[in-house]
């Protein structure tokens, strides 16, 4: 009767992936809430942030803790790694961004955004149901919704966040190098010329741009995130479907070593895309910062 009881209830391949793509939602009064449009400020992520401020805090420490240790002599593997990924960013720096003044600080920003999308993107690396099953014992109990997604960067929140904020560098940097009255101009003169008919037709093709850029940035990591923990999700079924059918007459009995060899698999590939997608996101903001110091 138990067996035929925990049968009955248990969730369909649907509801199992519906649950996991459900954020721990909160309003700003800190309670417990859900996001019932596609767009709606009354509510944020509190499962993505919480995560995302931990991995940047994270980030933060071990770029700290090499820099703090760093010695002239024969370089450990910990600071021989640091160095070569802050060497490629710096190379990567240079030949986008020639004020050599703007590379002070654009360069580690553009350091600190590559490991802090690495440690996030990293998160997809976990078992599907690790955290989320530690959290089923704990949150319910503390008054918590039993919601709980780990990716921080397969949240569109987070990624638009971040891509927004490189548009306010890429502001920061244009006003500064031009002046406020140099960016005004060149957001009504460019691209199609200083002709005062055509002012209105230029502001439009820059506001167009700027949220093109913008929305593209945060859009390109947000989906090849979110495809990946897709697709953990699916292959954890195949495991879920091997539990129920251990009859090895049965086709649903040999899904387990599917399972094996297709997270195996996917876990070794997505190495690679969580790698890339951080590095792309970080030459990106190079470019974009890059292109804001140069002129029309």
């Amino acid at each position: 009767m138990a067996a035929e009881h925990a049968a009955t209830h248990a969730p369909t391949a649907g509801e199992y992936v519906q649950h996991h793509l459900h954020h721990l939602q909160k309003n700003f009064s800190f309670e417990n809430a859900e996001q019932h449009s596609i767009v709606d400020f009354s509510v944020f992520n509190l499962d993505s942030l919480v995560y995302s401020v931990l991995l940047g805090a994270i980030g933060c420490f071990i770029l700290w803790r090499a820099a703090r240790n760093v010695t002239s002599g024969v370089p450990g593997r910990f600071q021989a790694a640091i160095e070569i990924l802050a060497e490629m960013v710096e190379t990567q720096a240079k030949g986008v961004i020639h004020n050599a003044a703007s590379r002070k600080l654009v360069s580690p920003l553009a350091l600190t955004v590559f490991v802090w999308i690495f440690l996030m993107n990293a998160m997809d690396m976990l078992p599907v149901d690790a955290l989320p099953s530690l959290w089923h014992g704990v949150g319910p109990a503390m008054g918590y919704m039993n919601y709980m997604r780990v990716v921080p960067t397969a949240d569109l929140s987070t990624t638009l966040g971040m891509s927004v904020s490189v548009l306010l560098v890429c502001i920061f940097y244009s006003i500064k190098i031009k002046g406020l009255g140099g960016w005004t101009h060149e957001l009504v003169a460019a691209p199609f010329g200083d002709n005062i008919f055509l002012y209105p037709i230029n502001f439009l093709m820059q506001m167009i741009e700027f949220a093109a850029k913008t929305v593209s940035h945060g859009m390109r990591l947000f989906g090849n995130m979110f495809a990946g923990e897709l697709i953990f999700m699916l292959i954890a079924l195949m495991g879920g479907a091997w539990a129920w059918q251990l009859n090895p007459l049965s086709g649903g009995f040999w899904l387990g070593f599917g399972q094996v060899f297709a997270g195996t698999v996917w876990t070794l590939f997505h190495i690679l895309v969580i790698t890339l997608q951080a590095f792309i996101f970080m030459m990106l903001t190079l470019i974009y910062v890059g292109q804001a110091h140069s002129s029309h």
